[in-house]
C-alpha cells in the first residue's frame, strides 16, 4: 500500500474514532455551543434596541441588530467549538493512547488529521445550528446570490480549519484538559474584541487598529458583505490571508510538537 493510501485509510479511522467520541460524550460540545447561542439571545433581546442605535444609518431597531450580530456569532461559534478540540487532543496526549498508537503500524500524522477533520465537521454543524437560531429570531440575508452563499461556506470552513490547527497546537502543549481549555480561551474571547457586537468606529481610537486587524474582524465584515450586501473592501483578502497564515502556522507548530513529544 502506498504512503498516501495508508495516510487516507488511517486518517479515516481516526476521524471515525473522534466522531464516535463526540457522539458518546456530547456534553462538551453542547456546553461550548451554548455560549454563542446565549450571547445571541442576550444581546438581541436584552441589549438589541439600545445597541442598534449605534449602528448608523442601518440601525434603530432590534431587527437591524440581529442582522449585524449574527455573522459575528457564527465565527464565535467556530472559536467555541475548537476549544473542545484542544481539550480532546490534550486528553489523548496525557491518557496514554498516543503512546499506544506510536507502537502500531499506522500513519503518524493520521492522529492529528482525524482530530482536525472531525473538528471542522463539528464546527460546520454548530454554525448551522446557531444560524438556524438566528433565522428563527429574525435574521434574513438580503439578496445573497448562490455564488455568495458558496463563498460564505468556503470562508467558514477555511476559518474553522485555521482555528482548529491552532487549537490542536494548544492541546499539544497543555499538561491536562483544564489547561488546554484555558489556553484555547482566546479563541472565544477575541470575537468580543472585534466588530462582532459593536462597530470598530465606536471603540476608543487607540484600540481601533487592534480590533480592525485581528483575525475575527476581517472575516466578520466579509460575511456581512456577502450576506447583507455591505462594503467588503480590503476585508476579503485580509480574512483569507489570516486564515491561510494561521492554518500554516498551526500545522507546522502542531506537527513539530507532536513529533518531539515523548509521551
Amino acid at each position: 500500500m502506498s504512503n498516501l493510501a495508508l495516510a487516507v485509510r488511517d486518517s479515516s479511522t481516526m476521524l471515525r474514532r473522534n466522531l464516535l467520541h463526540a457522539r458518546r460524550y456530547p456534553s462538551l460540545t453542547l456546553n461550548l455551543l451554548l455560549t454563542p447561542i446565549m450571547l445571541l439571545l442576550l444581546f438581541v433581546y436584552i441589549f438589541g434596541d439600545a445597541m442598534s442605535a449605534g449602528l448608523g444609518d442601518g440601525g434603530g431597531d432590534r431587527s437591524a441588530y440581529i442582522a449585524y450580530i449574527v455573522p459575528g456569532l457564527l465565527l464565535m461559534t467556530i472559536g467555541s467549538t475548537t476549544i473542545g478540540t484542544a481539550v480532546s487532543v490534550s486528553n489523548d496526549m496525557t491518557e496514554g493512547i498516543i503512546a499506544r498508537f506510536r507502537t502500531m503500524a499506522i500513519h503518524r500524522g493520521s492522529v492529528l488529521i482525524g482530530h482536525v477533520i472531525g473538528s471542522v465537521l463539528q464546527s460546520v454543524a454548530s454554525v448551522v445550528l446557531v444560524g438556524a437560531v438566528g433565522v428563527a429570531i429574525g435574521f434574513r440575508s438580503t439578496d445573497a446570490t448562490a455564488l455568495e452563499w458558496l463563498a460564505v461556506f468556503g470562508l467558514l470552513v477555511l476559518f474553522a480549519l485555521a482555528l482548529t490547527w491552532i487549537a490542536v497546537g494548544m492541546g499539544l502543549i497543555s499538561p491536562n484538559a483544564e489547561a488546554a481549555s484555558n489556553n484555547a480561551l482566546p479563541l472565544i474571547l477575541l470575537p468580543l474584541l472585534s466588530s462582532a457586537f459593536v462597530p470598530v468606529e465606536g471603540m476608543p481610537g487607540w484600540f481601533q487598529p487592534i480590533a480592525e486587524y485581528q483575525p475575527f474582524t476581517p472575516a466578520i465584515e466579509t460575511l456581512r458583505g456577502l450576506l447583507l450586501g455591505t462594503e467588503i473592501g480590503h476585508n476579503g483578502w485580509l480574512a483569507v490571508a489570516w486564515c491561510l497564515g494561521l492554518a500554516v502556522l498551526g500545522y507546522f507548530w502542531s506537527a513539530a510538537k507532536f513529533d518531539q513529544d515523548p509521551k
